[in-house]
């Protein structure tokens, strides 16, 4: 908001800026927009401000004595404690429960349960079990025969391998695949366990072909329990959704291990093969729903049971290749980044919100939510610049903070962290929100605010006079101010540091130039806040092209 011009007795007038808007790197940004900062915040808006410090977890003091004094961290996830990846290690709440192979990770919960992938294990943060999801047992003999079920006789139905403690390996309700017959090939088959007694695996009756009630197959003999190759993974209704290249899985309602079971019941899983190109961009549960992505489909699969899943196709602007990390629900509104730019969703069409980047596009961006605010790190496309930028759901304005290259977002105990690609393990101090056990706070923040072309709504020329600006700086900061005149590349420094202690008003004289419009621009260091610009300046003429200024 600016305050219309107050004109004096001598031609000048006042230009009044009080209200400060975000990035806006178009052409035709209005006054208080800024083309380009640093370090900045809506926090406080109208006011311009910096942005609070931020925090940095110490690994080495998180592990304690005989931890891993060589931190190389390469995800991260929030459960009921924050944990990650580091090196070959899985950590929950800095402990290592289990190994795994080193480098990227995706992770789902349900319940007590998380699961990794693509290493396919779980952690059980109840009972403190780490394990596999998959269960195979090969060996060379296997008898099919009748056996019983429920106390009572039954045909066909029981695998029996001499020796073996079943219940090592599966446990009832289990659907597993069985390979490796070759006197009755059609054996081969996913069957669902119905008990277990020791070396026997009881199944429904008449699920094998039989010999004279009984047949033992030799050679190369496989029972297990199978997980799809998932690339993503997400819960929703107390059941772990996922895509592969060309199939949604839904789980067994609160069971992890299970994706094939198939009874006819409410309690079954579920699958869904699609049928249109490309591969499967992300997956998120949203609004009660799970949604999967491709880069221009959504599939949004609707209902509550195997009997009534119903999936609806939209064909509009899905998550771009390589940003499956750029989901995240601010203020109840699920942004992502697409390959036309970040947008919005809340049902029905995304919407873009990335005006503010005009022709800029952007990849491989990873994101999260404080609640109401929307943090992304993502590249400029065609370059190797990396940037940290916020969308502020409330008032719709994007600020940028650094050169952040974030890989991983959780949200944990009211405090957002990130994981940077060098492996240190960064936490957005919230507003209220306490500093975490062995987390040191950043010394200072440097910023910058760039302004974009000031021209006072006036298509003639101006002569600028004097500029004064109400700001607050916290102890030890200072801030330095510059001009640039009619889009030319020099920045001419207009005053030294600036350090008030409290909040003041300065004039900053700077040398009377008629121009058709200039920026400004500050760069300082730690905390700021800036209230307001007064700008007084006189008009002059018109500008005329002639034939000798036409283009110049």
């Amino acid at each position: 908001m600016r305050l219309r011009p107050v004109p004096f007795s001598d031609g000048i007038t006042k230009g009044v800026q009080i209200k400060f808007g975000g990035l806006n790197r178009g052409i035709g940004a209005a006054d208080g927009e800024l083309a380009d900062m640093q370090n900045l915040t809506s926090d406080h808006y109208p006011v311009l401000a910096t942005r609070s410090r931020r925090g940095w977890l110490n690994l080495v003091e998180y592990y304690g004595p005989g931890g891993n004094f060589n931190p190389d961290v390469t995800a991260l996830y929030a459960h009921e404690k924050l944990c990650w990846v580091d090196g070959t290690g899985f950590y929950y709440d800095g402990i290592r429960k289990g190994d795994v192979l080193p480098g990227d990770k995706t992770f789902a919960s349900l319940g007590v349960y998380i699961v990794i992938l693509p290493d396919k294990k779980y952690y059980d943060t109840l009972d403190d079990e780490f394990g596999m999801l998959e269960s195979v047992w090969c060996g060379e003999r296997l008898s099919f025969s009748d056996g019983s079920l429920y106390g009572e006789e039954a045909d066909a139905n029981t695998l029996t391998a001499e020796g073996v403690e079943w219940s090592d390996y599966f446990k009832v309700g289990d659907a597993v695949s069985i390979t490796g017959a070759t006197l009755f090939p059609d054996n081969n088959k996913t069957a669902v366990i119905r008990e277990i007694d020791g070396d026997k695996l009881r199944f429904s009756e008449w699920v094998f072909r039989l010999e004279d009630n009984e047949h033992e197959e030799a050679g190369e003999l496989t029972v297990g329990r199978k997980v799809p190759d998932l690339l993503f993974m997400c819960e929703n209704e107390n059941r772990l959704w996922g895509c592969d290249g060309t199939t949604i899985y839904a789980s067994v309602p609160g069971d992890i291990f299970n994706y094939a079971v198939f009874d006819g019941t409410d309690m079954d899983a579920w699958t869904w093969d699609v049928g249109s190109p490309g591969p499967f961009t992300a997956c998120v549960s949203f609004l009660g729903f799970p949604m999967f992505f491709k880069e221009e489909v959504i599939y949004q699969v609707y209902g509550t049971l195997p009997s009534n899943f119903q999936v609806m196709t939209s064909a509009t602007m899905g998550v771009a290749q390589g940003c499956e990390r750029s989901l995240a629900i601010s203020n109840e509104t699920l942004y992502y980044l697409s390959r036309s730019g970040v947008v919005a969703y809340a049902g029905g069409i995304p919407q873009p919100i990335g005006m503010a980047f005009a022709t800029e596009r952007f990849g491989d961006a990873a994101a999260g939510s404080d609640g109401l605010k929307y943090y992304i790190s993502m590249r400029k496309l065609g370059t190797n610049d990396w940037k940290l930028y916020v969308f502020d759901s409330l008032r719709n304005m994007w600020h940028i903070e650094d050169d952040t290259h974030a890989t991983h977002f959780a949200f944990w105990h009211g405090n957002l962290y990130f994981l940077q690609k060098d492996g240190e393990i960064w936490c957005v101090m919230l507003r209220g929100a306490e500093a975490p056990e062995h987390m040191a706070i950043e010394p200072v923040v440097e910023w910058s605010a760039e302004f974009a072309d000031i021209a006072d709504k006036s298509p003639n020329r101006k002569g600028m006079a004097k500029l004064q600006v109400r700001i607050r700086l916290e102890p030890d900061a200072a801030v330095d101010i510059f001009l640039k005149f009619d889009s030319e590349d020099e920045w001419h420094r207009v005053h030294g540091a600036i350090a008030p202690k409290v909040k003041r008003s300065y004039y900053l004289p700077i040398v009377p130039r008629r121009v058709d419009h200039f920026r400004l621009r500050l760069v300082g260091t730690g905390g700021c806040e800036i209230y307001s610009f007064v700008r007084e300046r006189y008009v002059g003429s018109e500008l005329i092209n002639t034939p000798g200024n036409i283009g110049g």
